[in-house]
C-alpha cells in the first residue's frame, strides 16, 4: 500500500512540470500557467474518482481499464484507445530521455548527447530487468527525492521571495514588470502542458492488482492526488512565477541560451543561491530517470495486456518464472531506441514536437475513461443496482466527470484553434505538430471497425452493458458498517486532526 500512496504523491512529477512549465510561462505568464494547472489540476481529481469507482468494481479484469472500453463503449474504440496509450507511453520515454540529454548541458555540452540517452536507457532498461521488486525499490527512493525537491523548493521561494537573497524583497514585483499574463493564445497553450504534466495518475489503477485490499487503498491514494495537485503542482508554480519573470532570455525555447534551462533552476540561479540549482538540476534529471522507468515498467504490462485482451499477438501473453512479461519487455526496450532522436541538433524542437503528440492523447484517453464512468452509473441505473453496494462511490460523482469531458473537450478545441493559427495565417507544420496524436487513434478504429465488420452496431447500448462479468461484489452491510466507523471516527476527533485523517486512512 505505501508503494501506492507514493505513486498518488508523486506519479507525473517529470518533464511537463520540471521542464516543460518553462516555454508556458514565456507564452502565457505566471497567472495563465497557474490557471491552466489549477483547471487542469480539478479535472484530474475528478477523472481519477471516476477511475477509482471502476478500479475498485473491477479489480480482476485482465485488460485493467483499457477492458472498460470494450465493456462499456465499443471493441474498436477499446482497440484504438488501448495502442494509443501504449504509443503514448513510448513515445513518452524518448521525450523523458531527451529531455534528460537536455538536462545534462547545465553541466556538460562538449559531450555527444548520444552517450547519456544510452546510459540512461540502459539504467532503466537494468531497472526493470529485475521486475516488480526492483522497480518498486528504485521508484521508492526516486519518488522520495522528487517529493523532498518540491518541499525543499517551496521553503525556497518562500525566502527569496520574502528577500534572502542577494535581490532583496522581491513580493509581486514581477507579476508587474514585465507582467502576469502575456495572451490568450498563450494561456490555450498551457493546458496541453499541464495535461502531460499530470499523465501517469492513471497509473494508480495499473498497480491496484499488487495491492491487497484495493477497496481501502485506493480511495486513499485518490484523496493524496488532491495534496499533490494543490501543494507540489500549484505551490511550486506559483513560486516560479514569482521569481522567473516570463521575459527572461534564459526560459526554455527564448533563445538559443535556453536549451537546458528548468524554470525550477533559474529560480534559485537567477537571484545568485550558490549550489542548491546543482542540487534542483540533479533531483529534476532524477525525476526524468524515474518517469522513464515508470512508463518502461507499465509498457510491458500494458503490451502484454492487449495480448490477452487479443488486440497483439498471442506471442506477448508470455510471463518468465519471475512474473516479468518478458517478450512484452523486450519490445518495449526496441521501441524505446527512438529515444536517440535527442543527437537532433535542435532538442527543444523535438522536446516540443514529442511533448505535443503525448499530451493531446492523454486528453483524450482520460475522456474515454469519464465517458465509461457515466455509461457505467447508466448500466447501474438502469438494472436497479445502488450506488451502497460499491466498494468506492467517487466523491465528484457523476458532475465530475461530465467537468472532465467539458475541460477535455475545450482543451481540444483550443488546441485546435492554436495549432491551426499559430501566428494570424494558418500554418500546416503547426497544426500537425499539436494534433498527430487524433488522426493516428482515427485511424485505427476505423482499421480495426472494418476488419471486424461492426459498423452497423457503433456502440453497446445501456441495456446489453455486462455489468456481472470480472466485477468484485462486496456486502452492503459491510460496507454500510465500514462508513459509520469512519464517520464516527472522524466526529471523535478535534477539528485540526479530521483532515489528516480523512486523507490518509
Amino acid at each position: 500500500m505505501s508503494h501506492l500512496l507514493v505513486i498518488a504523491l508523486s506519479s507525473g512529477l517529470g518533464t511537463g512540470l520540471l521542464v516543460g512549465a518553462a516555454d508556458k510561462l514565456r507564452v502565457g505568464g505566471p497567472l495563465a500557467l497557474l490557471l491552466a494547472y489549477a483547471i487542469v489540476g480539478l479535472m484530474c481529481i475528478c477523472t481519477m474518482n471516476s477511475v477509482g469507482e471502476l478500479t475498485v468494481a473491477y479489480t480482476e479484469l485482465e485488460g485493467g481499464f483499457n477492458d472498460w472500453y470494450r465493456k462499456f463503449l465499443d471493441e474498436s474504440v477499446a482497440f484504438a484507445f488501448a495502442w494509443t496509450y501504449y504509443f503514448q507511453w513510448t513515445v513518452a520515454i524518448s521525450l523523458e530521455l531527451v529531455t534528460a540529454a537536455m538536462i545534462i548541458k547545465f553541466w556538460n555540452t562538449r559531450i555527444n548527447s548520444d552517450v547519456f540517452v544510452a546510459v540512461f536507457l540502459v539504467a532503466i532498461v537494468a531497472i526493470n530487468f529485475f521486475g516488480v521488486r526492483g522497480y518498486a525499490h528504485a521508484e521508492l527512493v526516486m519518488n522520495l527525492a522528487k517529493l523532498l525537491m518540491l518541499t525543499g523548493f517551496v521553503l525556497m521561494g518562500l525566502c527569496i521571495d520574502l528577500g534572502a537573497s542577494r535581490s532583496g524583497f522581491i513580493g509581486g514585483l514581477y507579476w508587474h514588470d514585465p507582467g502576469f499574463f502575456v495572451s490568450f493564445k498563450g494561456f490555450v497553450q498551457c493546458f496541453a502542458t499541464a495535461s502531460f504534466s499530470m499523465g501517469g495518475t492513471e497509473f494508480l489503477a495499473l498497480s491496484v492488482s499488487d495491492v491487497r485490499n484495493p477497496r481501502r487503498a485506493l480511495p486513499v491514494a485518490i484523496r493524496l492526488v488532491f495534496v499533490r495537485i494543490v501543494f507540489f503542482y500549484l505551490g511550486s508554480l506559483v513560486f516560479v512565477g514569482l521569481l522567473v519573470p516570463y521575459d527572461s532570455l534564459r526560459l526554455l525555447g527564448a533563445s538559443a541560451l535556453a536549451t537546458s534551462a528548468s524554470p525550477y533552476v533559474l529560480a534559485a540561479s537567477l537571484h545568485g543561491v550558490p549550489v542548491v540549482p546543482h542540487i534542483i538540476n540533479a533531483v529534476i534529471l532524477n525525476s526524468v530517470m524515474s518517469v522513464a522507468t515508470a512508463a518502461m515498467y507499465s509498457l510491458a504490462r500494458l503490451l502484454r495486456s492487449l495480448a490477452q485482451q487479443g488486440f497483439a499477438p498471442r506471442w506477448l501473453d508470455y510471463t518468465d518464472r519471475a512474473g516479468r512479461p518478458l517478450r512484452a519487455w523486450l519490445v518495449s526496450v526496441v521501441l524505446s531506441c527512438l529515444s536517440f532522436i535527442a543527437t537532433y541538433e535542435n532538442q527543444a524542437v523535438v522536446f516540443n514536437w514529442l511533448l505535443s503528440i503525448v499530451a493531446l492523447a492523454l486528453v483524450y484517453i482520460w475522456s474515454g475513461l469519464c465517458v465509461c464512468h457515466l455509461r457505467w452509473r447508466a448500466a447501474l441505473r438502469h438494472q436497479g443496482i445502488p450506488l451502497a453496494t460499491l466498494g468506492f462511490v467517487s466523491y465528484t460523482g457523476e458532475w465530475g466527470s461530465y467537468y472532465s469531458l467539458l475541460i477535455n473537450f475545450l482543451i481540444l478545441i483550443g488546441q485546435f484553434w492554436v495549432a491551426l493559427f499559430p501566428g494570424s495565417t494558418p500554418d500546416a507544420n503547426s497544426f500537425f505538430q499539436n494534433y498527430l496524436a487524433i488522426p493516428f487513434t482515427l485511424v485505427l478504429y476505423l482499421a480495426h471497425k472494418t476488419y471486424a465488420g461492426t459498423w452497423r452496431t457503433p456502440y453497446i447500448k445501456i441495456a446489453d452493458i455486462d455489468l456481472v462479468t470480472g466485477r468484485s461484489v462486496y456486502d452492503a452491510d459491510v460496507l454500510a458498517l465500514d462508513r459509520e466507523e469512519k464517520q464516527q471516527k472522524l466526529l471523535s476527533l478535534r477539528w485540526f486532526a479530521k483532515p489528516f485523517v480523512w486523507f490518509f486512512t
